[in-house]
């Protein structure tokens, strides 16, 4: 049997214990209905991330420079979402859409109807509009051409710079590969059905490799993107209008294409934002900084 005293003893010692458990409670419990009270302000929308994860984006060398700018602005503000942007060409652009193997594909011509027809879940999105600028060598003494004359020299039906008012000169055609949107958009809007590029032209994997075998190979003439226009290259005009936006909007330039972002089905989360982005008015500034044309 236990002493009066021991009895005494225990029951003080349990009478401290449950009474530092209530203190620790009491305080965890202060602890948790403070943290909310502490968030009830609305958060400022434009300085909290909208989500975290990672983008993956491929295809036009056209689209590609553009579609960094949108993701350098889009991370900035939203530090916790990474846009990883590819290479690849339009038609790789269009199937790695189709067949979800990036979150957005990106396209510088109209998607044909049979890429349409085998990827049918597909969305596409004009995120702007750019004009496909005729360029020669800054030494080419001719300022304008016809359509026609640009149709016949890419097939090498004309191949002298005399047969459209220049100096005699062997003309050097430089062109896209094969698979390239802004080729693609070059046939289907001045080649046509009927032309055929010429065999003997030279042949290069992007805009930028274009610009700069026209503008260090004497006599040559190329096609590139409105965006890829500088002064290491002559702009020509095209029925009587020089490659410009201005011209674009006007209707008086006659070689203009959309620049398009596809997603396997409605995009959702941030590929959701990251596009609503790109078509708000701050996205179509970019578009307009970087030499395109909007859409919005």
């Amino acid at each position: 049997m236990y002493s009066k005293s021991r009895i005494v003893f225990f029951g003080t010692l349990i009478l401290t214990l449950l009474l530092a458990a209530v203190g620790c409670g009491s305080s965890a419990t202060e602890v948790a209905t403070e943290a909310p009270s502490a968030s009830t302000t609305e958060p400022d929308p434009t300085a909290e991330p909208v989500s975290v994860g990672q983008i993956s984006v491929a295809g036009s060398t056209t689209v590609q420079p553009l579609a960094e700018k949108f993701a350098e602005a889009f991370s900035a503000a939203n530090p916790d979402v990474q846009i990883d942007v590819q290479g690849g060409g339009s038609s790789v652009g269009v199937k790695s859409a189709g067949q979800g193997t990036v979150d957005v594909g990106m396209a510088s011509r109209e998607v044909k109807d049979s890429e349409k027809e085998e990827y049918p879940n597909m969305r596409i999105f004009v995120v702007a509009r750019d004009g496909i600028a005729i360029a020669a060598h800054p030494g080419v003494a001719v300022d304008g051409l016809t359509l026609e004359q640009v149709r016949d020299i890419f097939a090498g039906e004309i191949d002298n710079w005399s047969e459209v008012g220049g100096p005699d000169a062997e003309i050097v055609v430089v062109s896209r590969e094969e698979g390239s949107g802004t080729r693609g958009a070059f046939e289907e809007m001045v080649m046509g059905d009927e032309a055929l590029i010429a065999a003997n032209a030279i042949l290069l994997p992007s805009n930028g490799a274009v610009r700069t075998a026209v503008s260090e190979t004497p006599n040559a003439i190329g096609y590139l993107s409105f965006g890829y226009l500088d002064a290491s290259v002559k702009p020509i005009e095209v029925d009587g209008a020089a490659p410009t936006p201005e011209n674009t909007d006007n209707g008086s330039y006659p070689i203009v294409r959309p620049l398009n972002m596809m997603t396997d089905g409605e995009p959702s989360g941030i590929v959701k934002a990251w596009m609503d982005f790109i078509l708000s008015a701050e996205g179509q500034a970019l578009v307009e900084d970087e030499g395109y044309i909007p859409v919005q």
